[in-house]
Order: C-alpha cells, then structure tokens, then sequence
C-alpha cells in the first residue's frame, strides 16, 4: 500500500490533514472523542462544539472541520502544550509508536521556534501556536492515523506549496513563507515551492505534522491503483483554486519505489582517461550510477553524455566532481521516480582451489522467481586470484551458492 499527500496547490494545515484523513475513511467519533477527552490537559480552553461537515470548495466536495472554541489565554509556554498532547494521547490509550508519533510533532515546532529566536526550548512561548487548536490537529491527527493504520504504510509527499506575499504575525510583517515553516522544512526531504498567492498556504502546525509523517518527497504520483480519496478543506476561499489538501491512499506492485536524482552534462572536449577516472571518483562520493553515452551534437560535434544517478544528499560533492574533472559550464537536474525489485544482501564463505573466499551477493524475489547476482568486485578478485576468467569463477561461484539457497 502506498499513500500520497498532495499539497501542491493549496499547501497544508492542520485542519486540513486531519479533514482529509477523516474523509479517508478514519473513525469520525473515535476522533471526536478523543479530541474531547484532551481537552480538560489545557487549562483555560474549552471546546464548545467540534464536527466534521462536507462543504464545496470550488465544485469540490469536502470536509471541514467546525470548531467553536472558548480561550482566555492568547500566549502559552510550548512546554505547557507539549505536556497537554502527551498526557492526552496517553489518556486515550494510543500505541507507543502514535504517542511518539504526536511528541515528535510538537518538539519540531518548539525547536524551529528556539531556533529562530537563538532561546533554550524551555524558554519558547507561543502565540498564534498556544490556542487550543494546536492540541486539536495534532492528537486528532495522530488518532485518525493509528485508525487507519497509515504508520504501517509507505507514505510519500508532493511538492508542498507555501504561498507567497507577506504574512502578519505576533512579531510583525515578513515575507511569506515565515521563518518557522522555513526551520521545519530545513533539514527535512521534503520540496516546498512558491506560488502567485499572497496568502500562506501552509502552517507551522501542518508542517510540523508533515515532516513527522513522511521524509520521502516525490514530483509525480507514483504508480498505483487508486483505493480511496480524502478532500480536507482549509477554512480560507481562493478565488483561483479549491482550498483542499487531498490525500490518496492506493496499492502498488511488488516493486519497492524511491526517488533520485539524475545529473546530466555534455562534454566534447575531454579525453577517456579522464571519463575513466570520472567515474571512479563519482561512485567513491556515492553515486547509484554512472553511464556515458556517445553521440553528436551542434555543428556535427562528437560528444559524451554523462548521466549520474544518485540521492539528493550527495548531489552537491557530485556536482563538483564534474565541474572540476570535465570543466563542464552547465548540468541538468531531475527528479526520478525509481521501481525497484526488493532484494537482500548475502555473504558466504567458499573454498575454491584452496583458498578461502568471501563472496558477496543481492538476493531478489520476484512473481515466485529467486535470482541472485554476485558482486563484481568479489568476481573480479577471486578470479585473478585463482587464475580463471571472470565468466569461470562466476559459473564456480553460481553453483556453490545454488547449492546453498537450493534454487
């Protein structure tokens, strides 16, 4: 199974991920009653009505949170509502990993909130985070994801629009997206972007919630059959867009899927020794890959095509690579969604003409069919050592190892 959190048009809240998870199908009353259950951990709030009611936003058909509250605070210490979300979820009698789940939630936005005003995470007081709200999405949230059993499943995430223009707050007028969400998503995978809204799309509290729930950050939808949909409506209207965040939850294949990314750069001026030497250096920082294609380009020119394919952290020591090894002036960037057929590393121990070696090798199952693949390296430096071809060793090797997975 796999889910997807589509934010691309009208970003993502609280609210809005906890509508759509309710209209995914997690237990309305269980949600409300727990909702109901944490409020007497904040003193001072008190939740006069709460519901969920279907609305239209632009011609879509969605849920909406109703919510009447009653607060006398406008400023609390992030402590204080931590202690209120942890109590909470442990008096309702969550799993471990959901209470976890919820903890991690509320330090992220304590810590982006220390972080930007240079103060110990005891001292963080919130403002527009204090009301009672904050509790609201995030123990609901966590409680309709442990109904739906969504922390046992693949979730993945698309772009997350951000808005644009300025945002007004307890510290006055900056530029949209604020501070906070830029500190939540920083050391997150996750891809923000801008748009031509002058309104902020996405919360600190949604985002908070976001990076908590998936770091697997994807540009398209992955294959998948889709199950069921959730529509959760923001509280704004757009005059442009439908103010809902959807969620999509589907199943897939056998495959495992990640994403990476693909470098690419033409070079027509550099020698094969250096190719050669290139691609040593690219796979020694990481790479997944590394092909070169020969072929012509402008004015009939002989070229060489270079295309890396690696993760996001290591792109940036790549990069270098090939701009101080080929002097090349630009190079192409992508995202790519890969299919890949689940595998397990093995090792063994075998003796061929008295020697002992270590053989490495990738296990894969696929439609009731095992295969296996010895590792070159492995091939390369048993057969120098015992004096046979490479294409000898690995036929010894093959039949030792068929020998022990009886295949």
């Amino acid at each position: 199974m796999v889910v997807v959190i589509d934010p691309q048009i009208a970003g993502i809240s609280g609210d809005m991920l906890l509508c759509s998870l309710v209209d995914l199908g997690a237990d309305k009353k269980r949600v409300i009653d727990g909702i109901k259950k944490s409020e007497k951990f904040l003193s001072n709030s008190s939740i006069k009505k709460i519901d969920f009611q279907k609305i239209q936003k632009h011609g879509i058909e969605s849920l909406q949170l109703i919510l009447e509250i009653d607060e006398e605070t406008h400023e609390r210490k992030g402590s204080e509502i931590k202690k209120a979300i942890t109590d909470s979820v442990k008096s309702i009698g969550l799993l471990e990993k959901s209470q976890k789940f919820a903890e991690s939630c509320i330090d992220t936005l304590i810590s982006s909130e220390s972080k930007i005003h240079g103060i110990p995470e005891d001292s963080v007081h919130f403002h527009e985070a204090s009301s009672i709200d904050t509790l609201i999405d995030i123990v609901g949230i966590t409680i309709a994801l442990e109904d739906l059993g969504l922390f046992e499943e693949k979730i993945v995430c698309l772009p997350v629009s951000v808005g644009g223009g300025t945002v007004t707050f307890s510290h006055g007028t900056m530029s949209n997206p604020a501070s906070a969400i830029l500190e939540i998503f920083k050391n997150s995978n996750l891809i923000i972007k801008g748009n031509d809204s002058k309104d902020e799309l996405t919360t600190p509290t949604g985002a908070c919630i976001l990076v908590n729930l998936t770091n697997d950050s994807v540009e398209y939808y992955p294959s998948m059959k889709v199950d069921s949909i959730g529509y959760g409506a923001g509280q704004k209207n757009f005059e442009t867009f439908s103010n809902t965040l959807k969620i999509i939850r589907g199943s897939q294949n056998n495959f495992v899927t990640d994403s990476v990314k693909i470098l690419e750069t033409n070079v027509d001026d550099v020698s094969g020794e250096i190719l050669g030497n290139l691609i040593e250096k690219i796979m020694s920082k990481g790479a997944k890959d590394v092909s070169i294609y020969h072929g012509i380009t402008k004015k009939g020119r002989p070229t060489n095509l270079v295309s890396v394919i690696c993760d996001d952290d290591k792109m940036d020591d790549i990069i270098d690579s090939l701009v101080l090894e080929t002097g090349t002036l630009g190079i192409r960037i992508s995202n790519s969604n890969r299919f890949i057929v689940p595998r397990t590393t093995h090792s063994i121990s075998l003796t061929l003409n008295g020697k002992s070696f270590v053989v490495n090798y990738k296990k894969s199952t696929f439609k009731g069919k095992t295969d296996f693949k010895i590792e070159f390296d492995d091939l390369k430096k048993i057969s120098n050592t015992i004096g046979k071809s490479i294409k000898e060793t690995e036929s010894l090797l093959r039949k030792e190892i068929e020998k022990l997975e009886k295949l």
